[in-house]
């Protein structure tokens, strides 16, 4: 971030007299002072190099300014604009940059520099709050000096039971790094308390969760996807259900990030699946208000209520992404209202019609073996389980296409009674095939380590307009997290 008011028409240096580079270039500096404009900014002592024009910059607003790395820095200034730096002494770029020769000449050709005060740890984030163009509106809460933050927090009703991140405001100034959004823009209206949720609040949650700044776009469109009609998360926290959102994300952000796609996705492990998530959680909890024994109501609850998210191994997948097969390609993320999870093994299928049957019998206990079209699930598929379909040529269409002819049972089998077992259908399906699915109710995704034979299901909660849909949503490119 330039600031064109502390650049004036000249060379203009960066430096501190605790650096043995810019002592060893305080002559150079001379020179080019006697040759022409040249103005020195010093980071920790306005005295050096004696005898020059020093602006003292102990502050470092200027090095801020300037984004000012490592000293020396050299900067060549026209019209108040910067047109080239140098950093560290190398003889020929500091000639090129002035257009004198003979620098130096009893100076080794090239030392490097030393790490700027203004990117020291912890400074940088107190620059950003001082004099960054961000300015948060959350309340300040004070502590007593003798009161501990994170119990601080506990006591407050912030937190999911475990530790979180005091979010302070360098640190929340911090994250917002990571979006071009403003502070100010509303994210979503988050049920229950249906509370406008703007990018700054959503940043103090991710700070919380542990996030990292490159997280934040991944969390924004995550808070997006849960507060949609379609996702409708107030019914996902009331129900007595054990359900709570899963993101699935993929596309290029996946490995920019760092997220885990193989061995233990679903686990713990991963700081970017595990902060994510929660970050999505403590959002829901903190701004919308949803607490577990006042609008949650989960009879029992599961462990992915703390935190649910991972990215699918899109490589060497039998599958095209999930994102890409429901129409949105590029960085992106599914939300599925999740309940706990639980292993399929078959060690023994070598081909895909015997795994799909596998898979079958498997799935129909998805809410219970006599209910149908009533839950969705996700079955995600490990890669040895793909690497058998990837074989047999199967995929997504054909893979689904087989399961949900397997997966239609008979009628006379899911109705009450049945079986000795008051669950099931009420009576008129006796002799109907029911799907086991509604259209598009399993969605199927490719993760996992590369060795082991088995597979997850992902049961979800009541399924369509009386429950939860699935909902896909492009993670803002607006600030691509670099190599994304």
């Amino acid at each position: 971030m330039t600031d064109e008011r502390v650049l004036p028409d000249s060379w203009v240096a960066v430096v501190k007299r605790d650096c043995p580079t810019c002592l060893l270039v305080e002559p150079v500096l001379q020179q080019l002072a006697a040759a022409g404009s040249l103005t020195v900014y010093s980071q920790d002592d306005p005295g050096f190099p004696a005898g020059l024009p020093v602006v003292d910059d102990r502050e470092l607003e200027t090095s801020w300014r300037l984004q000012v790395d490592t000293v020396p820095t050299l900067v060549r200034v026209e019209d108040g604009v910067e047109v080239e730096r140098t950093v560290g002494w190398l003889r020929s770029s500091w000639e090129g940059l002035t257009g004198m020769s003979g620098l130096g000449p009893d100076l080794p050709d090239h030392r490097p520099g030393c790490g700027s005060r203004s990117v020291e740890w912890g400074v940088a984030e107190e620059l950003d709050r001082r004099y960054g163009d961000r300015v948060l509106s959350s309340r300040t809460v004070e502590l007593a000096d003798l009161e501990d933050e994170v119990e601080a927090a506990y006591a407050r009703g912030w937190t999911d039971g475990l530790p979180v991140v005091p979010p302070t405001e360098a640190r929340v100034l911090a994250m917002l790094a990571g979006t071009d959004r403003a502070p100010s823009d509303v994210v979503a209206v988050v049920p229950p308390d249906l509370v406008p949720c703007t990018v700054e609040k959503v940043a103090v949650n991710a700070v919380m969760a542990g996030c990292l700044p490159e997280h934040l776009p991944v969390v924004l469109a995550a808070v997006a996807a849960a507060c949609t009609d379609a996702f409708n998360v107030h019914g996902v926290l009331a129900t007595t259900f054990p359900a709570g959102p899963m993101v699935i994300v993929n596309g290029p952000v996946r490995r920019a990030i760092g997220m885990n796609s193989g061995g233990n996705a679903l686990g713990q492990g991963n700081r970017a699946n595990a902060t994510i998530g929660r970050a999505l959680q403590l959002v829901v909890r903190n701004v919308g208000g949803g607490r577990p024994g006042e609008v949650d109501r989960a009879t029992q609850g599961q462990p992915g209520k703390y935190t649910s998210c991972f990215a699918e191994a899109e490589e060497g997948s039998p599958f095209e992404p999930l994102a890409e097969s429901r129409g949105v390609t590029g960085s992106a993320l599914t939300l599925f209202a999740a309940s706990g999870s639980w292993p399929v093994v078959d060690q023994l299928s070598r081909t895909p019609e015997s795994l799909a049957r596998s898979f079958a019998a498997s799935l129909r206990g998805v809410g219970h073996a006599k209910l149908a079209v009533a839950f969705d699930a996700v079955l995600v598929v490990s890669p040895e389980h793909g690497r058998v379909l990837r074989q047999g040529g199967w995929d997504r269409t054909r893979l689904l296409a087989e399961l949900d002819e397997l997966l239609t049972l008979p009628g006379d089998e899911l109705v009450r009674g049945a079986a000795g077992i008051a669950e099931g259908l009420p009576a008129g399906f006796e002799g109907s095939p029911v799907p086991k699915f509604r259209p598009g109710g399993l969605l199927l995704v490719h993760a996992g380590g590369t060795a082991g034979l088995f597979s997850t299901i992902v049961p979800g909660w009541v399924s369509g307009a009386g429950g939860s849909e699935p909902v896909t949503v492009p993670i803002d490119p607006a600030r691509p997290v670099e190599g994304a």
